[in-house]
């Protein structure tokens, strides 16, 4: 007898072979999404350690312009002690000067004359005073002229007094001798 086969084989070949593609298809699916993960997680982690970098960078940032304007602040301050001790060194040179250019003006005054003011603007005098005669104020400029710690005397005016002295405005320009013309 022949053999008939009643089986619907060609179906169920067709319904492995669908399941077969809905399970390799659900492989791929799972596979794809998986993978999609993990590159998602790569470029997670990778732009979190990018921004703790940046913020490393940044904090670090802050610190130095704060240490870059602490050395700026002080160097203004450096700057204004080194001015501030060669002021005083200047003064303190200049001290025993201002002494002696008083004790000299004293012993070139001729008898007979004084001051009444005396300014000072930087190294020059402005000086006002009496005298009793027109001599003892030309006595006064050759002595200051002769002086080392004066020079370039100027009389700008005299002027008869009724007190019988003579009234004269002069300038002149203190200088500082070296040593071996000091007497």
């Amino acid at each position: 007898m022949a053999k008939i086969n009643l089986r619907p084989w060609r179906q169920e070949e067709r319904d492995r072979k669908q399941k077969e593609y809905i399970a390799v298809l659900v492989a791929v699916g799972i596979a794809a999404f998986m993978l999609w993960q993990l590159v998602a997680w790569a470029y997670s982690n990778s732009i979190s350690g990018q921004q703790s970098r940046n913020q490393y960078l940044q904090t670090q940032s802050s610190s130095m312009d704060a240490k870059i304007k602490e050395i700026q602040e002080l160097r203004k301050k450096r700057t204004q002690l080194l001015d501030r001790m060669k002021l005083i060194q200047d003064l303190q040179g200049n001290r025993p000067v201002i002494v002696r250019v008083f004790d000299e003006m004293t012993r070139l005054m001729p008898e007979e004359a004084y001051f009444e003011t005396v300014k000072v603007n930087g190294t020059r005098f402005e000086l006002k005073g009496k005298a009793s005669s027109n001599e003892q104020i030309s006595q006064l400029m050759r002595n200051l002229n002769n002086s080392p710690w004066f020079t370039a005397p100027n009389l700008i005016g005299v002027r008869a007094n009724k007190g019988g002295y003579n009234e004269f405005d002069m300038t002149v320009v203190q200088t500082t001798p070296s040593s071996d013309e000091v007497k």
